[in-house]
């Protein structure tokens, strides 16, 4: 039985990457209810390329795709207009290019906890091995021993391993802010909690620091954080890096944030107050 949980997987103009990724949710041990895929603005070239995709494959379970014009780089906002058509109690954020291994949601569940967030990881890869799961994507279903070679031979940055698992018993929540491995791109938590805060706040616009402000919010409004290092591992793949013109404006913002926690845990410019008219349903299965 699918779990009360849904998937939200935000793309630009990855429609590969994009692929793999969905190979990598349907082949999951415990699949979601449902999967949204909230395209930030992507080329018409990669839009017609994954509603393609979708139309001619079947799926185990419902998914929407929604577009919205290209308007710069707004990954709060794209985030936001997904949970807002999403129906389930649990929500897990994936970026478009971070391929889930079979048991990525059945270590998600595993280790949540009620007024707590899961702060997943992920293994960086390089351009090579990229392009490979690109045009294979079952070299992720591989055998830790491929993976240990992925690493001593510089293709990861680390040893995805499918042993060694922290056990539950020892993975404690911490109530204590902190900076270090905040992933958006791996993330989960209960959509009361989500509500609750209002959501990403959507005046984070362009690269990045709207996923520290996000958890700094769930931080105020009393969410612990658990990690999710050692078993939530996800597939980065190879990109080049986005334009970062926006982060110092985008890094002084949260840091008055922090320094003046009085202004509360909830955005400023969020669920309550966006409004989603120029969102397309460019497919569905439902």
């Amino acid at each position: 039985m699918n779990p009360n949980l849904s998937i939200i997987v935000l793309t630009y103009n990855r429609s590969d990457a994009l692929a793999a990724v969905l190979y990598g949710l349907t082949r999951q041990v415990i699949k979601p209810k449902e999967v949204i895929i909230s395209d930030d603005g992507s080329q018409p070239e990669h839009k017609l390329a994954i509603k393609k995709h979708l139309m001619e494959n079947k799926w185990p379970f419902k998914i929407k795709y929604i577009w919205h014009p290209n308007i710069g780089f707004t990954a709060s906002r794209a985030r936001n207009q997904a949970a807002t058509l999403s129906s389930e109690d649990y929500l897990i954020f994936l970026d478009g290019d971070c391929i889930p291994r079979p048991d990525f949601i059945a270590q998600h569940l595993a280790i949540r906890k009620k007024n707590c967030f899961i702060n997943g990881s992920r293994i960086l890869l390089s351009e090579n091995i990229t392009n490979e799961i690109i045009l294979r994507p079952n070299i992720i279903e591989y055998s830790s021993f491929f993976w240990l070679r992925q690493r001593l031979t510089g293709r990861t940055n680390k040893w995805l391993s499918t042993v060694g698992r922290i056990p539950i018993a020892l993975r404690h929540a911490t109530s204590t802010f902190n900076w270090r491995g905040i992933r958006s791109c791996n993330f989960a938590l209960w959509r009361s909690d989500f509500n609750q805060v209002n959501g990403f706040d959507e005046s984070f616009v362009g690269w990045g620091h709207e996923d520290a402000d996000f958890v700094w919010r769930l931080h105020l409004a009393g969410c612990q954080r658990i990690n999710g290092y050692w078993a939530t591992e996800v597939l980065h793949l190879w990109h080049k890096e986005a334009s970062r013109d926006r982060e110092s404006a985008n890094a002084k913002r949260l840091q008055e944030r922090i320094a003046n926690p009085d202004s509360g845990f909830v955005a400023a410019i969020g669920l309550r107050e966006a409004t989603y008219a120029d969102c397309e349903i460019v497919y569905t299965n439902e």
